[in-house]
C-alpha cells in the first residue's frame, strides 16, 4: 500500500475527534414485511420449535405458529377490521399475544400494545389517543380484572356479539377475550376458527399490498411528565432492528431463547421475539410474568444458551435462595438492558450465570430500540462499563445544549438517525417535531460520552442530572460506586431540592439478604473512592425500589417522596 493511504485524510482526524459515529454496514438491510418474513422461516424452517410457553403447556413448531397466525388473521379481516385499523392488546405474556403480533401485521392492522399495569384511565387514554377499532383482552392479571375494567369503561357492552357503540370510545367495535366466553366479548378462540373456516383468500390479497414502511406498532413511551405518546414502528424499524439485534447476541437457528421481559415493550416483541423469527431460533416465555424461580426453572428444563433481562430480573435470580441448585451451564449469551446495568451485577452473571457472552443494548422505544450494543468478544472491562459500539446502517452524534457536535469523551445529548428512527408519535406532530428534528435526528435526552474507539457510555438522563452548588453530578457514577458495595443488592440515586446547594443526592438502597447497613457505614464507603460532593446527603434503606413492568426504576416516584418526607418533617419542626 503508498505510504500516503497510511496515513488518515486530515478530514479523517477531525471526525475521529468529533463524537459522531455510524455503524458498518455489515448485512444488508431487510426490505421485507413481518408477515413475509415468517412465512419464509416457515417454508424453510416449519418443523423447527418456534414458541414454547412453560405456565400454558405449549410447544409450536413454526408451521404451526404460521397457521395460527394466520387464521386469526383471517379472523379479524372477517369480523370487519380494515386494513390500518389499530387493535390494541391488553395481556401478559402468553402464547395468543404472539399470535396476535403476527397476525395482525399479516392483515396490514397496527397492534396497539397497552401496558398491562394500566389502570383505567391510562387503558382510556391508549384506546382514545389512536382510536383503536378491537381490543384483544387478558381476563385478569394479578390483582386487575380487565373484564370488570373494560365495562366500566364502556358500559354498552351488550349481552351480543355484535358492534359496539360506546359513547366514551366511539371508534371502539370489538372487544375480543383471549380466556373464556364473556357477555358481549368475542372469544379468542373464536375468531381462530372463523378465520379457519374463511380460508386465507382475502388475507393473501391484504397481504401482498402491505409494504415495510407501513406503521405496524404503536408502544407507549412511558414518561414522567405528561400522558404517554404513542411511537408509532413500521415493519422495516422493527424487522431490521431485530435481525441486527440477534446478530450481536449471538443468536443461532436452534438457539433456544428466554424471555422473561414483558412482551408489551420493546425488548419482548421485538428484541425476543423478532429476534428469534430472524435467525429461526426458539421463544421461551416461563411465566406470565416475571418470576426469578419460573426463569430458573425454564432456562434449566428448556436448556436455553439465550437469556434476556433487565438489570432488576439479573439481580432477583442471583439472590434468590434457590439459586445454587439450578443448572445454568446452557447458557452462554444474552442481554441486559432497559436500565443502567451495574457493573458488579454483570461481572456476576458471567461467571455464576455462565453467560460469559453476556452483552449490553442500549436504545430507546422511539428507535425500535436499540442503538448501541456491546460486542461478545469485547473485553469484560468494555462490556461491563460501555454500552458498546454503534449498530450497523445507523449514525449517532452527541451534541451540546446549541446542538454541536462536542469533542470526543465530553458529554451531551445522545441523538440517533436511520432506519431505526420511529415514524412519529400517532397524532401528535408538534411533539414529533420536538423530538426528531429536520435533519432526521432523534433527541434521546440521554447524556452520553463516545471515546476514540467509538464506545458509548451513558451518562445519565439529562433530566437526572444534579447540580449541586454548581457542580454537574451524574448519578449513574454514584451509583456504579456504591454496587461495589458487598451488602449492597440494589441502588439508586438522584436529586432533591435544597435551600442551601439547590440540590442534593439522595440515595435509596435495598441491602442484601442479612446485611447491616447504616449511614454511617455507607458514607465511609464512599469517602475514599468519589470526592465529598458525590457523597449522598440523604440515606434510606428500603425493601424494594418503585419500578415499572419493565423493570425501569422510577426515579420520579422516589423523589416525590422524599419531597413529601421533608414536608412533612418541616411542618414537624424537624430539619431535613
Amino acid at each position: 500500500m503508498p505510504a500516503e493511504h497510511q496515513q488518515q485524510s486530515p478530514l479523517e482526524v477531525v471526525v475521529q475527534r468529533e463524537s459522531y459515529v455510524h455503524g458498518n454496514s455489515g448485512a444488508p438491510l431487510i426490505g421485507k414485511t413481518i408477515g413475509a418474513l415468517l412465512d419464509e422461516v416457515t417454508a424453510i424452517d416449519g418443523s423447527r420449535e418456534a414458541l414454547v410457553v412453560a405456565h400454558q403447556s405449549i410447544r409450536w413448531t413454526y408451521s404451526e405458529l404460521k397457521a395460527r397466525a394466520d387464521a386469526f388473521a383471517s379472523g379479524l379481516l372477517a369480523l370487519g377490521l380494515e386494513p390500518g385499523d389499530r387493535v390494541g392488546i391488553w395481556a401478559p405474556n402468553c402464547a395468543e399475544w404472539t399470535v396476535a403480533q403476527f397476525a395482525t401485521a399479516k392483515a396490514g392492522l397496527i397492534l396497539v400494545n397497552v401496558n398491562p399495569a394500566y389502570r383505567l384511565s391510562e387503558l382510556e387514554h391508549a384506546l382514545r389517543t389512536v382510536g383503536c377499532r378491537a381490543l384483544i383482552t387478558a381476563t385478569r392479571f394479578k390483582t386487575s380484572d380487565y373484564i370488570a375494567m373494560i365495562r366500566e369503561l364502556v358500559p354498552e357492552l351488550s349481552n351480543g356479539n355484535s358492534e359496539l357503540n360506546s359513547s366514551r370510545l366511539p371508534e371502539l367495535r370489538y372487544v375480543i377475550s383471549i380466556a373464556g366466553k364473556h357477555d358481549g366479548c368475542f372469544a379468542f378462540d373464536w375468531i381462530l376458527e372463523r378465520g379457519k373456516q374463511v380460508g386465507n383468500e382475502r388475507l393473501d390479497s391484504v397481504s401482498a399490498a402491505v409494504q415495510m414502511d407501513d406503521a405496524v406498532n404503536i408502544q407507549f413511551t412511558s414518561g414522567t411528565t405528561g400522558l404517554p405518546k404513542g411511537a408509532t414502528l413500521s415493519h422495516h424499524n422493527l424487522i431490521n432492528n431485530a435481525f441486527f439485534v440477534g446478530e450481536a447476541t449471538g443468536i443461532e437457528p436452534g438457539s433456544r431463547v428466554c424471555i422473561p421481559v414483558p412482551l408489551y415493550h420493546c425488548f419482548g416483541m421485538v428484541m425476543g421475539n423478532l429476534g428469534c423469527v430472524t435467525h429461526a431460533a426458539t421463544m421461551v416465555y416461563p411465566s406470565e410474568a416475571f418470576d426469578p424461580l419460573r426463569t430458573l426453572q425454564a432456562v434449566e428444563a428448556e436448556r436455553c444458551d439465550v437469556l434476556y433481562g433487565v438489570p432488576t430480573m439479573f439481580i432477583a435470580q442471583l439472590n434468590h435462595p434457590e439459586f445454587s441448585r439450578f443448572d445454568l451451564s446452557s447458557l452462554r449469551r444474552g442481554i441486559m438492558a432497559g436500565a443502567p446495568c451495574p457493573i458488579e451485577v454483570m461481572k456476576e452473571v458471567a461467571s455464576a450465570m455462565h453467560m460469559s457472552e453476556i452483552t449490553i443494548a442500549y436504545g430507546m422505544t422511539e428507535t425500535s430500540p436499540v442503538s448501541f450494543q456491546s460486542s461478545r468478544d469485547d473485553p469484560l472491562e468494555l462490556r461491563v462499563s460501555t454500552v458498546g459500539r454503534i449498530q450497523p446502517h445507523l449514525e449517532v452524534k452527541i451534541v451540546n445544549r446549541d446542538g454541536q457536535i462536542v469533542p470526543r469523551g465530553e458529554a451531551g445529548e445522545l441523538c440517533t438517525r436511520g432506519y431505526s428512527v420511529m415514524l412519529g408519535y400517532w397524532n401528535d406532530e408538534a411533539r414529533t417535531k420536538d423530538a426528531i428534528d429536520p435533519a432526521g435526528w432523534m433527541h434521546t435526552g440521554d447524556l452520553a460520552t463516545i471515546d476514540n474507539n467509538g464506545y458509548c457510555r451513558i451518562v445519565g438522563r439529562i433530566k437526572d442530572m444534579v447540580i449541586r452548588g454548581g457542580e454537574n453530578i451524574y448519578p449513574r457514577e454514584v451509583e456504579e460506586y456504591l454496587y461495589q458495595h458487598p451488602d449492597i443488592q440494589d441502588v439508586q440515586v438522584f436529586g432533591v431540592p435544597d435551600t442551601k446547594y439547590g440540590e442534593e443526592l439522595c440515595a435509596w438502597i435495598v441491602a442484601k439478604a442479612g446485611a447491616t447497613l447504616d449511614d454511617d457505614g455507607v458514607r465511609k464507603f464512599c469517602q475514599d473512592r468519589i470526592s465529598h460532593y458525590k457523597i449522598p446527603r440523604h440515606i434510606r434503606f428500603v425493601e424494594s425500589l418503585p419500578s415499572t413492568v419493565t423493570g425501569k426504576v422510577q426515579k420520579f416516584a422516589m423523589r416525590e417522596a422524599m419531597i413529601e418526607e421533608f414536608v412533612g418533617a418541616t411542618k414537624g419542626g424537624a430539619c431535613a
